[in-house]
């Protein structure tokens, strides 16, 4: 393997700095995505670091799925960006409502500008079947509500957005079960459902744009108004 250059850490933060200078790999593009780290052993020997903390770092790095480990091959980078470390970022936000919502506005407004230019012949399928299911289901529709959201951020074919997608509906589906089932309007949502698939089937992203603009816009007004009542109400009560 061609050696590669990387500073020595020092004793007070070793296993943060050799996460830093690990990354930096990438960084650097001295290693892409998907290529194979240096062994334990130089890893150790560039970083002049004993192999306990070594191993932490690399634990660390493991589970955001930054790294992955192969028997008997090696470690080596991942091909694309995981969910867990939007996932970690999301949950230092829990509770607070706005920025989740805003999160996934930002987030799915440029998605669904993308799945206008590269959504296939079969995702426009799977999304018209959705539809379909939703309007025939009686009861609960959340999770086919999700998959909705899923089969367009996904047609957008962008590594890092797919990793972003799932935590961020997650934590969107967290805040909406505290909505109770009949307050929440399946027609409306059916509505804005076709009119986002009909302007992705004519390959319109601005046409797109403004269509989930106004879904999410609906569903923002849907979650904060009801919370921003009972705060007020709550607050004339303690007067």
């Amino acid at each position: 393997m061609e050696s590669v250059k990387m500073k020595s850490v020092k004793r007070n933060t070793l296993a943060n700095q050799a996460i830093d200078q690990i990354i930096d790999l990438l960084m650097s593009e001295q290693l892409k995505a998907g290529d194979k780290l240096p062994s334990e052993m130089e890893l150790m020997d560039i970083l002049r670091i004993s192999r306990p903390v070594l191993r932490e770092a690399l634990g660390s790095l493991e589970t955001l799925g930054v790294i992955h480990r192969k028997t008997k091959e090696g470690t080596f980078f991942s091909e694309k960006v995981g969910s867990e470390p939007f996932r970690l970022m999301l949950a230092l936000s829990v509770g607070n409502i706005d920025t989740i919502i805003e999160t996934r506005l930002s987030n799915e407004l440029g998605l669904v500008g993308l799945a206008a230019e590269r959504i296939s012949e079969m995702e426009l399928k799977k999304l018209k079947e959705n539809i379909d299911q939703m309007e025939a289901v009686d009861g609960d529709y959340l999770d086919i509500d999700r998959e909705f959201h899923r089969i367009i951020a996904f047609s957008a074919s962008n590594s890092i957005t797919e990793g972003m997608i799932d935590p961020i509906l997650n934590m969107y589906d967290k805040t909406m079960e505290n909505i109770p089932l009949k307050k929440r309007n399946k027609e409306k949502t059916v509505q804005q459902h076709k009119a986002i698939y009909h302007a992705l089937e004519k390959r319109d992203p601005i046409e797109a744009y403004a269509s989930m603009y106004r879904h999410l816009d609906h569903a923002r007004n849907r979650v904060i108004r009801p919370l921003e009542k009972e705060e007020l109400n709550m607050n004339k009560g303690v007067r």
